[in-house]
């Protein structure tokens, strides 16, 4: 078997600010819209129009290419969902979400994003950019649906930079 250092996974945990059966219907393609600024998704394939095991979707990546989400584990009892996300000519991320509940008011949220790259020369600096940009986009999705679980609407990011 050939291994080639093309990938890493990087892992955060985070604490949401309700309760578990309030957090978890928010991670949905359909509902991110209510509460990730400049989100937007295409549904694919959907029985009942909101995330659900083999639900495919895709979102523009980088502004510009078309990047595919196949759901490949949905389970509301556990509170656990798995993606594989597929960016052609760059790279697949295979995301494990799983939700803990810590009490009535608050849940903790363990993501891990598994990343293989497709095309890269320099893995090295390839995943320090990765890296920068998994950790922005976790510590802004921690603030983004905190805020929303606590007033019911959108942080926008240029509310941030103000």
């Amino acid at each position: 078997m050939l291994e080639l250092n093309n990938r890493k996974t990087f892992n955060y945990t985070q604490i949401n600010t309700g309760n578990i059966k309030e957090v978890f219907p928010l991670l949905c393609p359909v509902m991110e819209r209510e509460w990730i600024d400049g989100w937007d998704c295409n549904m694919i394939y959907t029985k009942s129009g909101y995330i659900e095991e083999d639900c495919v979707f895709t979102t523009t990546h980088h502004g510009n290419q078309e990047t595919v989400w196949h759901v490949t584990h949905y389970n509301k009892e556990n509170y656990t969902i798995e993606f594989l996300r597929i960016t052609p000519h760059e790279n697949t991320v295979r995301i494990k979400i799983s939700l803990e509940k810590l009490n009535n008011l608050k849940t903790k949220t363990h993501t891990s994003y598994m990343y293989t790259l497709l095309n890269s020369s320099n893995t090295d600096r390839e995943f320090k950019a990765i890296e920068k940009s998994f950790f922005d986009s976790m510590f802004w999705w921690e603030k983004a649906i905190n805020y929303y679980l606590e007033k019911r609407e959108l942080l926008e990011k240029e509310i941030l930079k103000a």
